[in-house]
């Protein structure tokens, strides 16, 4: 198992399921889409609507696209 970057911060998590474990199957909060206290990921980065996470379970990490927010859009006719 890796370990957690240095650089993480509970203080900066975001509720994404993790490709890694998928610790999250099996409860009940996060199936109900709410915030779980439980199942967290430390947000280490991001560039627009791209995530950098990492598990607080298993250390895994790996980017997440969201697709909302400020990302790369089309550009708009002059």
């Amino acid at each position: 198992m890796l370990p957690i970057d240095p650089s993480a911060d509970a203080g900066r998590r975001a509720w994404v399921p993790c490709p890694g474990c998928a610790d999250h199957r099996d409860c009940a909060v996060c199936l109900a889409g709410r915030t779980c206290r439980d199942h967290w990921r430390y947000l280490l980065s991001n560039v627009g609507s791209l995530l950098h996470l990492q598990c607080s379970n298993c250390a895994h990490l790996w980017a997440h696209e969201t697709g909302f927010g400020a990302g790369s859009r089309g550009a708009r006719p002059a």
